[in-house]
This record gives structure tokens, C-alpha cells and sequence, in this order.
């Protein structure tokens, strides 16, 4: 990767976030060369409350001593500080679209993983409408940011790999070729772009997270 223009770019992460892996992915595709600080979630440094002390989460990018909190303004920031590489649409309406999706896409997914019952189903009615309506965002490319990864890629990514876990888990699939193919093929090619494939958090390990604190939910459900 290329040096940032000489300058310091530091992030403050934890290995199963998605939204810590939002910037990295932002970052790669920019080539911008920065050091990674592992947090300890359940000890966070005093450097992240330092940098971050209204929310005191990650991810935190210090930028030569400028600290940026949340994923999607972070993201933001990486794009207007470097040019190269551009990642959000130019045409102001695509661009509209894409943050609002930035954040509606999971809308019910995390429901539908920790709930049962009713509560299940009404968070599932949630999810497939709006993967359907992604589905016709994918009409005609392979990303959707077109022909490579951009904004939106980058905010949903982590459905390629989260959603076959959650599914594993709860032993229902959501994400089929045959209802989605093109969010399927998405799914695929996103996960094995050069930007992305050597990110991902190792398969098992973040499985058992998520499998520790589904346990966890339904024990106390019960």
C-alpha cells in the first residue's frame, strides 16, 4: 500500500466488527498505508476514551491526531481526504440512495437473529423486503458500486459473511441463489475481491461468538 501522503493514520478496532472492517476495506481500496490498534472491549485503552469519550466504541480513525468516531462518517472522511479511488457515487442522487441503504439494508436482521417466535417472523418480513429491494439495486452489475466495490459495498458488506452464519445457527436460510441471485453472486464476489478476502474475520471463530451470544439470548428467553 501507498503511504498516506506522509502522514499518521491510525485505527482503533476489534477483530469482529463490522463496522471496524468498513474502514479497513475503505482504507485498502484507497491503498492507504495505517497502523491497526487491536482493542480490548472488555478493557478499552486510554487512548480509545481519549479519542472517542462520548461513546467510547470502535472503530476510531486518528488522522495525524484528529480522532473520527462511527463507521459511515469515517468512511466519508477517507473519501474526501484522498481522491484516488473514488467510493461514493457522483450523481447526487445515487449517492442519496446509497447512504440511505447504508444503514436501512440490516434493518431487522439482528431481530430475526436473537428473537423467536412472532418476534422472528415480523423481523424476517423486515429482512426480505428489503433484500428484495437490493436485489433490483444489483440489476445490471456486480457491485453496487457498479463494476467494483464502492460505498454501499462497503456498508453492507458484512452481510456476505455474517448472514451464512446467522443462518447457520438459527438453521434457517435467508439468502437462497434462487430468491436472490444476484444478491447470492454479490455475496460471492464481494467476499473474494482483492480488497476484502484477507480481511474477513477467521469463519469459525467469529461463528462461535456469534453462536456464545445466541446461547446466551435464548437462555435467558427460557
Amino acid at each position: 500500500m501507498e503511504e498516506a501522503k506522509g502522514e499518521e493514520v491510525t485505527l482503533f478496532g476489534f477483530w469482529s466488527s463490522p463496522f471496524v472492517h468498513r474502514v479497513i476495506w475503505a482504507l485498502n481500496i484507497k491503498k492507504i498505508k495505517y497502523k491497526y490498534v487491536e482493542e480490548d472491549l472488555c478493557d478499552k485503552s486510554a487512548l480509545l476514551l481519549e479519542h472517542n469519550p462520548v461513546y467510547k466504541k470502535v472503530p476510531v480513525l486518528v488522522y495525524n491526531g484528529i480522532a473520527i468516531a462511527d463507521s459511515l462518517i469515517i468512511v466519508e472522511f477517507i473519501e474526501e481526504t484522498w481522491k484516488e479511488n473514488s467510493i461514493m457515487p457522483q450523481d447526487p442522487y445515487e449517492k442519496a440512495v446509497a447512504r440511505f441503504w447504508a444503514t436501512a439494508a440490516g434493518d431487522g436482521l439482528w431481530q430475526f437473529f436473537i428473537t423467536e417466535g412472532k418476534e422472528r417472523e415480523e423481523a424476517l418480513t423486515s429482512v426480505i423486503n428489503n433484500f428484495e429491494l437490493l436485489e433490483k439495486e444489483l440489476i445490471g452489475k456486480n457491485f453496487f458500486g457498479g463494476d467494483r466495490i464502492g460505498y454501499l459495498d462497503i456498508s453492507v458488506g458484512w452481510i456476505s459473511y455474517g448472514v451464512p452464519i446467522f443462518e447457520e445457527i438459527t438453521e434457517f436460510k435467508i439468502i437462497t441463489e434462487q430468491k436472490f441471485p444476484l444478491l447470492h453472486a454479490w455475496m460471492e464476489a464481494f467476499s473474494n475481491s482483492e480488497f476484502v478476502k484477507d480481511t474477513l474475520p477467521p469463519r469459525e471463530k467469529l461463528s462461535e461468538r456469534y453462536r456464545n451470544v445466541w446461547e446466551a439470548i435464548m437462555q435467558k428467553k427460557n
